[in-house]
């Protein structure tokens, strides 16, 4: 009887793990990297960022400043194209504001204060159904947390208050090494 107890136990922790592993190729970008969500040197900053780096549906964008200084403003092609407000999708003014990015298609985002999007600071990217990168090929494969990879030219971790994730990263951790550990248990019972 304990056997069998013991058995539909780790058999409980090896599904239960699976649901909150979630997917660890999601990819953490922060908008502008070290230079982050403010107003460019140069009109083109933002679309020279953009171009080395693929936008995957799972990942999620992150526009770093702070409220009151910047904002983000979601609009459609011809109001990016303008920097005009005629179709507005949203507004986000608590920075730093965060996207999940769940859809494919083109994306148009521009800061709304002041001459910010004339002078530069909007973003237009494109989501594929593929994996996100940052451009940069590297020699290790990264895997675990979502934001042990970051978009940014140096590391950014995310502190835990701004991690939405930062309590499933627990979770996932005695996932990791529980599950495995279950399953060759219940082999020897």
């Amino acid at each position: 009887m304990a056997k069998i107890h013991l058995t539909l136990f780790l058999l409980a922790v090896i599904f239960g793990c699976s649901a909150f592993m979630g997917s660890v190729n999601a990819m953490t970008h922060v908008v502008g990297g070290s230079h982050g969500w403010r107003v460019p040197d140069n009109k083109t900053f933002f679309d020279e960022w953009t171009k080395p780096r693929t936008f995957g549906v799972g990942d999620r964008l992150i526009f770093p400043y702070r409220p009151g200084s910047n904002n983000v403003v979601v609009v459609h092609k011809e109001d990016f194209d303008v920097c005009g407000q005629k179709h507005v999708i949203n507004m986000y003014y608590n920075g730093p504001t965060i996207m999940n990015l769940t859809e494919t298609g083109e994306y148009f985002y521009y800061c709304g204060v002041g001459k910010h999007c004339e002078a530069g600071q909007k973003l237009h990217i494109q989501v594929v159904n593929e994996q996100g990168s940052s451009g940069k090929s590297s020699p290790f494969k990264l895997v675990g947390h979502v934001n042990s990879k970051t978009a940014a030219p140096a590391p950014a971790a995310l502190p835990d208050h701004l991690d939405p994730k930062s309590s499933a990263t627990t979770v996932r951790k005695f996932c990791m090494v529980s599950g495995p550990l279950a399953f060759l248990v219940s082999l020897l019972i």
